[in-house]
């Protein structure tokens, strides 16, 4: 397992997050983009509601909070905030919404030209404690990731019943 930071591997997937995205949502029907297996659970629309949330007041204000010395924790983020609020925006609109603010974003980054002593600046998160700007860097690239994945699996739990006897070689379906 690689343990040191690597800022061009997690800007490289910051940067193919919204071409992702919009490759694999772009085309379908809303009402497909729109599903999710269970009402406690985010279809894909709602996963990319949550990033734009993220690129609004998550990631950077939290960067920014790091490099400016701010002794103060960050403020909390709120994880369902724009869902109800976007809930009637077409797909294609929430994926260009997402692309702009992320494209502004990952600007902004890399305009700043971090140093190996400023990735190691530290904030404090309400809940964490102490974490370094390398850190908050890495798990705003793995969050995405992450995201990716359920809305794959959303996708794919809405064939789920009709794949049959194939559910077995399906784990995707089962995670």
């Amino acid at each position: 397992m690689h343990e040191e930071f690597d800022l061009a591997a997690a800007l490289a997937v910051l940067q193919a997050t919204p071409a992702t995205l919009s490759a694999l949502l772009g085309a379908l029907p809303e009402q497909l983009a729109r599903s999710s297996e269970r009402a406690d659970e985010w279809s894909p629309a709602a996963v990319v509601v949550h990033l734009i949330n993220g690129e609004r007041t998550n990631w950077m204000p939290r960067a920014r909070h790091i490099l400016a010395g701010v002794q103060e924790p960050f403020a909390p983020f709120d994880r369902t905030g724009l869902l109800s609020a976007t809930a009637a925006l077409p797909v294609a609109e929430l994926l260009a919404m997402f692309s702009a603010l992320r494209h502004a974003n990952l600007s902004e980054l890399t305009a700043l030209k971090l140093t190996p002593a400023e990735l190691q600046r530290t904030g404090l998160h309400p809940e964490l404690g102490a974490v370094r700007l390398e850190q908050l860097l890495a798990t705003w690239a793995v969050h995405d990731l992450n995201h990716i994945g359920q809305a794959v699996k959303q996708l794919a739990r809405v064939q789920g019943a009709a794949v049959g006897p194939w559910r077995r070689f399906l784990a995707i379906l089962d995670a």
